[in-house]
This record gives structure tokens, C-alpha cells and sequence, in this order.
């Protein structure tokens, strides 16, 4: 059973990438988009949103990361797709259902499903641009405002080479708001011969059952879901191997709040760094009333010193480091 973690836009950074597959259970992540317009980007641009491609694109606890790419032009996404791999990507992934507007504006993400034969032109491109044993991939949703064409989308991006196919089984139209049409999963699944992921509303292990039942696939894609618990992945590889897992504590999950916490302080400069952590604990307030209550002790507060001797009891030594300090600061792993 495959278990990823989704990428999510302004979330799921290096930071929260260390954190999420350091409590375990994720087989792979992937990184927010890179943008990729009209020209080849400098190798900055990588390295910034994927700075694991400097340790073989793994996670700090060893979990393989996919560098992802977003666009609409076949021959400039296969040039940044290569120069990705050359800078150390074991994996290409292409972004075909992000619903933001003002990514959708500019011919990117999930407006793209009203035109499969782009999408199939895309893969293809890139599937022979970068080298044989690195895979392509590629995410969808439902389609842009209906699922007309939602068949015709999945046959273009597998016939294009796409090795896997990951579904949000919603449309563009339909936002984030449930339910899930997971008996789409299915549907695609039946016409397409590589693996399909499925994706969307996975928030306990009922749910993943749900899942699996309609889908009838075995590998997923968890996003908002593993935020809020991070050991959800454990959790259901435990429920599908019929075994038991005890739940991961509060007490347990600190550790991680107050080492991501401390690499934010690291990373940021003081004004935006509050703003990352009340982000975690919002969706860690769905699964843990102490995370809700932290929550509410550091929602009002923009000073990162006040928030120090809030979850720390101290101040740190300094607010800067270098990307090694940066790198030691990890959060260790909980389980393999």
C-alpha cells in the first residue's frame, strides 16, 4: 500500500515535509508547485521550494520528495522538468488540479482538464525530455466545473506516460467542499492500466475505509487530513494490516509543534514567522483540544518572543542560522 503526502500551496513546505514524514507512514511527498511560464527558471527557484533536492531529494527522515511542476507550455515545462533532474530530482510530478483563480487565470492547474490533448502533449514532452528511470506523474482533479471529460483527461495524461495517476476526486467548481466523489477513483481507474491514487476528505480511517470501498483502489494521497493528524498514515497502514495503533498523544506531538516551531524562527523574519505556527494549530485543533487551546493562547500574539516563552519556556539563543543549524533542527523520527 503507497501512502503520499499531498502538496499544498503556502502549507506544506521543507518545514512541514520534515515534520509530517518524520512521524511515519508516508512512502512519498511532494513539493509545492514551481510556476513555470515562459522560460527556463534558475536553478534558485528549485532550491528554494525543494531544498531537499540537496540530499537526494529526500526528507530529512529519508522519505523520497517529487519536485512538482505547474504550467501549460509542453516544451518550457519539459526544459525546467530536466533542468529539475539535473539538480537532483528523482521524480517529476505535474500539477494539473490546483483550483486557485489566479493560477487558473494564467493557464495553469485544473483549467487545463477542458483540454486533454494539451495535457497528453504536456506529459508526453516532459516524459521525453528528462531521463528513462526518472518517473513522471502527474495529479488531476474531477475537471474544471464537470467530469464530461474526466475519462478523456486520465487516458491523456497515462497515454502521455504519466507512471501514476493521483485523483482529487472533486472538481475545480467544487472547491474543497465535501463529499469527495470517490466513485470516480473507480471509474478512472478502469480505463487507464497505471496505478491511481486516491485523494480528498480522507480525515480518519473510517474515511479511508469509506474510500477504499467506493474507489477500489489501494493507494492514497493525504492532505489536509495528515495536517490535522499527523499520524494518520500509521494509523490507517495499521487498520490495513489488521493491527493495533495506538493513537498518537498530545504529549508525543509537541516535540515536533515546538521543533517546527523553532526552525519558522529560524527560517523567517519575525513578522510573518506567527503566522506558520497558528496555521498548524488551527488544523491540529480539529484532532487535539490542546492544540485548540494553544491555539487560542497564541491567536492574538505577533510577537515571536512572546510565543517563544509560550511554547518553549525560554528564548532561543538567536533567530538566525545557517541552513546546516537549520537542518540539525529537524524533527527526529517517531517510527520507520
Amino acid at each position: 500500500m503507497q501512502i503520499a503526502l499531498a502538496p499544498m500551496e503556502g502549507l506544506v513546505d521543507d518545514l512541514m515535509r520534515d515534520v509530517i514524514t518524520a512521524v511515519g507512514g508516508v512512502d512519498w511527498c511532494v513539493t509545492e508547485f514551481v510556476r513555470v511560464t515562459q522560460r527556463l527558471l534558475p536553478e534558485s527557484s528549485f532550491l528554494r521550494l525543494a531544498p531537499e533536492l540537496a540530499r537526494g531529494s529526500r526528507t530529512a527522515a529519508g522519505t523520497p520528495m517529487r519536485v512538482q511542476l505547474l504550467g501549460s507550455d509542453p516544451a518550457c515545462l519539459a526544459d525546467n522538468a530536466a533542468l529539475a533532474c539535473s539538480l537532483g530530482a528523482s521524480a517529476i510530478d505535474l500539477n494539473f488540479g490546483c483550483p486557485a483563480k489566479t493560477v487558473n487565470r494564467s493557464r495553469g492547474g485544473a483549467v487545463l482538464l477542458d483540454e486533454p490533448e494539451l495535457l497528453h502533449r504536456i506529459v508526453a514532452a516532459v516524459r521525453a525530455t528528462v531521463p528513462a528511470p526518472v518517473p513522471v506523474t502527474a495529479k488531476m482533479r474531477l475537471g474544471y466545473t464537470h467530469t464530461g471529460l474526466a475519462l478523456d483527461c486520465a487516458q491523456a495524461l497515462a497515454g502521455g506516460g504519466a507512471a501514476e495517476l493521483v485523483v482529487h476526486a472533486r472538481t475545480r467548481t467544487d472547491g474543497y467542499r465535501p463529499p469527495a466523489h470517490w466513485e470516480w477513483v473507480a471509474r478512472i481507474a478502469e480505463v487507464v492500466s497505471v496505478p491511481v491514487y486516491a485523494n480528498g476528505e480522507i480525515w480518519t480511517v473510517d474515511d479511508w475505509h469509506r474510500c477504499r470501498a467506493l474507489s477500489g483502489v489501494e493507494p492514497i494521497m493525504l492532505g489536509r487530513g495528515l495536517i490535522a493528524r499527523p499520524d494518520l498514515a500509521l494509523q490507517i497502514r495499521a487498520a490495513r494490516e489488521q493491527r493495533p495503533c495506538t493513537p498518537l498523544q498530545w504529549v508525543d506531538l509537541l516535540p515536533q509543534v515546538q521543533a517546527f516551531w523553532r526552525r519558522v524562527r529560524l527560517r523567517l523574519p519575525p513578522r510573518p514567522a506567527p503566522g506558520r505556527l497558528k496555521q498548524w494549530l488551527c488544523w491540529l485543533s480539529r484532532s487535539y483540544p490542546e492544540a485548540a487551546a494553544l491555539f487560542a493562547q497564541v491567536r492574538t500574539l505577533t510577537d515571536p518572543l512572546l510565543i517563544d516563552r509560550l511554547l518553549l519556556g525560554s528564548e532561543p539563543a538567536s533567530t538566525e542560522g545557517s541552513l546546516e543549524q537549520d537542518r540539525m533542527r529537524a524533527p527526529q523520527p517517531l517510527a520507520a
